[in-house]
């Protein structure tokens, strides 16, 4: 039994070593999403596939993972987001951005909203502050720094009252009220449980 589970042991680490030893090549790899893994050497970022064949050039300044088959790029200064083949699917014409959720991606120019994966906004750049959405509602912020939370339609489901919040996760999200305490709503906006 020793010998089998060693020879097992011993098969695992020699493929991997071998599978492995591309990463020697950049400064970091990260783990490989959605069939590609983000890289970066210096200053520059792209994407290579399991084999660490680049898949994507290092031309970009800042990325990040692959997220519902989109990757948020930046170079010059500006965000868009490339398909797993490199093609560019949103112009870089965003001041930040983040990973798609739930079909949608924040977006920024000053003021932040909500795009689909065709690049087209869906929930006007009017928040002062926003995160991705997950089970359906995201967290933004209001012009008073208030966050409350919005439906894919953008209906404001829970009102602006915290100083925080956090997306959902398994129905509850984690907020922080105007006192400084934190604990976790429903979907309703009601106390469900205390922060651990």
């Amino acid at each position: 039994m020793k010998k089998i589970l060693f020879y097992l042991l011993g098969s695992l680490l020699l493929q991997d070593g071998f599978a492995q030893s591309w990463t020697k090549e950049y400064d970091h790899v990260d783990d490989c999403v959605c069939g590609l893994s983000l890289v970066g050497k210096g200053d520059k970022h792209g994407f290579v596939n399991k084999e660490g064949k680049l898949v994507v050039p290092l031309i970009y300044d800042e990325a990040l993972t692959f997220s519902e088959g989109m990757a948020a790029v930046k170079a010059n200064g500006k965000w868009g987001f490339i398909d797993s083949t490199g093609k560019e699917v949103v112009a870089l014409k965003y001041d930040d951005a983040m990973s798609f959720r739930d079909g949608m991606a924040v977006v920024s120019n000053g003021s932040y909203g909500f795009i689909d994966r065709t690049g087209k906004v869906v929930i006007a750049l009017q928040y002062e502050n926003a995160r991705s959405f997950s089970e359906g509602l995201a967290p933004v912020m209001n012009n008073k720094m208030r966050w409350g939370y919005v439906d894919t339609n953008n209906k404001l489901v829970i009102g602006y009252r915290f100083v925080m919040g956090d997306v959902f996760e398994e129905g509850m999200a984690r907020v922080m009220d105007s006192g400084g305490a934190m604990y976790y709503i429903d979907k309703t906006g009601k106390k469900v449980k205390e922060n651990e």
